[in-house]
């Protein structure tokens, strides 16, 4: 069932629906936590207001190399994808509904090692990164990539977890 995120105490106006389908990932309710806090952190970084809707889907990395494949031509798994249900102009209104966020279990959890970190702030960062994507942001030039990763590394400092790409 969606969650109302519209308390009128700093929580962004979106409705999220989050649906673990795959993997060993934390319990929903810790889930749930984490995408709420990333969003709230999104949307108080980057101003953006309006009324929409937000799926999180958890699953792992068999369904998001089936979907990297039919959707970006890469057959193999990736940490996070991005489905924009409606064109998002910078600036410009929500739409009714943002898209859909994947992340993959397996990848997640091997970052997360690798990088020597707690998998609960890769999520937060992957879930920041994702929602951003569907906000209209992009990394294919340096330029872009600089003006994505300092609104996630101000929207992850609002939370507490360190500068990923320190």
């Amino acid at each position: 069932m969606p969650e109302d995120n519209s308390s009128g105490d700093g929580e962004p106006p979106v409705d999220i629906d989050i649906s673990v389908e795959a993997g060993d990932w934390p319990d929903e309710a810790s889930l749930t936590r984490l995408v709420d806090r990333a969003v709230g952190a999104v949307f108080a970084e980057t101003g953006v207001t309006g009324r929409s809707e937000l799926s999180v889907v958890f699953s792992d990395d068999t369904h998001i190399r089936t979907l990297n494949a039919e959707w970006r031509g890469k057959d193999k798994p990736t940490n996070v994808l991005s489905f924009p249900a409606f064109p998002f102009v910078q600036g410009g209104p929500l739409p009714p509904m943002l898209g859909d966020i994947v992340l993959a279990a397996e990848t997640v959890s091997r970052e997360a090692a690798l990088d020597d970190k707690p998998v609960q702030n890769h999520i937060t960062h992957l879930v920041i990164h994702g929602l951003l994507h569907l906000l209209g942001h992009d990394h294919e030039t340096d330029a872009e990539a600089e003006e994505m990763e300092a609104i996630e590394r101000a929207a992850l400092a609002k939370l507490a977890i360190p500068d990923p790409y320190a």
